[in-house]
């Protein structure tokens, strides 16, 4: 009897915590952003190469919230990218093109031909002489706005007043989502490891066991120069997220580790926060890895580094300028993150239609033929050199289907969190581990194992009633 009593007792557990199971989520960026979307998102992802596409992603790569400038010779934006203020492209040196979805040298995933590559919210001014591109080959993509327009883009751009509508709120999420990373009821979240500038590298140690690594640095990771210097992480677990929160109104990044930074992968699950900071700049000379959130909504990120590599979402503006040619490429972001808002799953991106609409542009694009220069570099290196060819790489036929799907934009009010900054005080308990968000964290789960005990107590009583007769 007692045997047949505790398994009905695990029996009746299980089945409620399947059930608690079933409704947990984890807790990603807002609004859906990071990792790769759509049907035809690729298996995994090289380092920066000029091979064929190998699949597509409908998620954005790039978000500004203020004012997206060119300038200097940068030479490429890839992935989906979304500005809600002006885009301006006034490059001083290096080629006069400007490559933007879809790039000659990066990942290669690029967004589903026929969707938006860039939203504009406001105007698009190319300086004379200059060309901005979202098509290379058989990839091709529209380019929307809702200002005016001044300038040479190519393909033809599509004139919507309403381009940046669905993305508005994507803005509040963000600024929320990274100062909900770094503070916990307006003190900073308690780090799971140390981060140390010992002049020639910044050296970032964890606890080797939480599958959620929090680094706190009030400091330039540069040398003393302010030049560049290594980059290095020790005690990362397999598999486990690293959350890196730069605190300060000004903080600077120049490194000239790239491709060989460790631990392996950690690329895709490394994110560098800056929650108060009102000037970044990322510079040195190698490919940056990692996804990056910049939180304040009047900030300014100067990205002069050969090449970034992974997501950048930023509430403020992006000045995309260098010396030598500098590209933003696209990466995704599959980590997990401290819950903002666990009273609801994070929503799913809302679909916009990817029709271009039809309207006149304010100010005509000169008529250029739609075969100009691509941009394609020659391969992937720490300074890649952008060069001008009229035949960039194209896509196998084998590959990802090129029918176009509809572009998926988050849409939604700014999640909740605390919000708050730094004042030296000892922080409230929080182990800086994953929000509990999953089955044992559920209220189903709860419910389901006090429901198990008083079944089990009524067992009980029955049973020793039976064996008292």
């Amino acid at each position: 009897m007692r045997t047949g009593f505790s398994a009905f007792t695990g029996a009746v557990l299980a089945a409620l915590l399947g059930v608690g199971a079933s409704t947990a989520y984890a807790a990603p960026l807002p609004g859906g952003l990071g990792p790769c979307l759509g049907s035809s998102c690729p298996g995994s992802y090289e380092d920066p190469h000029n091979g064929p596409v190998p699949g597509r992603d409908e998620n954005i790569n790039i978000f500004v919230g203020g004012d997206y400038r060119v300038g200097g010779s940068a030479a490429e934006a890839e992935g989906k990218i979304v500005t809600l203020g002006d885009f301006s492209m006034n490059k001083t040196s290096g080629s006069s093109v400007y490559n933007a979805g879809i790039v000659g040298v990066g990942s290669r995933v690029s967004p589903p031909n026929g969707t938006d590559f860039l939203t504009v919210g406001g105007d698009i001014t190319v300086a004379n002489g200059q060309r901005l591109l979202t098509e290379e080959g058989q990839t091709s993509g529209v380019v929307k706005y809702g200002g005016k327009l001044s300038g040479t883009v190519i393909p033809a751009p599509v004139h919507d007043p309403g381009a940046a509508g669905p993305y508005r709120g994507v803005r509040a999420q963000l600024t929320t989502a990274s100062r909900c990373y770094a503070y916990v009821e307006g003190k900073t979240r308690p780090a799971t490891g140390t981060a140390v500038n010992q002049g020639y590298q910044t050296l970032f140690r964890g606890d080797g066991a939480s599958k959620l690594q929090v680094f706190n640095v009030d400091f330039n990771p540069t040398s003393a120069t302010g030049g560049d210097q290594g980059i290095a992480f020790e005690g990362i677990p397999d598999g486990a997220t690293v959350l890196v929160n730069m605190l300060g109104d000004q903080r600077t990044i120049s490194s000239y580790i790239g491709h060989d930074l460790k631990p392996a992968g950690i690329r895709e699950r490394l994110l560098w926060n800056f929650p108060d900071a009102t000037s970044v700049t990322f510079k040195g000379g190698a490919q940056f890895q990692g996804s990056v959130l910049v939180g304040a909504q009047n900030s300014t990120t100067n990205v002069a580094v050969p090449g970034m590599n992974g997501r950048f979402y930023s509430a403020g503006s992006l000045n995309h300028t260098a010396s030598s040619g500098s590209e933003l490429h696209g990466y995704p972001f599959t980590g997990d993150l401290p819950s903002c808002d666990t009273a609801q799953p994070p929503t799913k991106p809302t679909p916009t239609p990817t029709e271009p609409t039809t309207g006149p542009t304010d100010e005509p694009a000169p008529s250029e033929s739609s075969n100009g220069p691509t941009e394609p570099t020659t391969g992937p290196t720490d300074e890649p050199a952008p060069s001008e060819s009229s035949n960039g790489p194209t896509e196998p036929t084998t590959g990802p289907t090129d029918n176009p799907s509809p572009a998926e934009s988050p849409d939604g009010t700014p999640g909740g969190g605390p919000d708050g900054g730094p004042d030296g005080g000892e922080a409230k308990r929080d182990d800086g581990q994953l929000a509990i968000t999953g089955a044992l964290g559920s209220p189903w789960v709860i419910g389901a194992a006090a429901l198990a005990l008083a079944s089990g107590m009524v067992l009980i009583v029955f049973v020793r009633r039976r064996g008292s007769n």
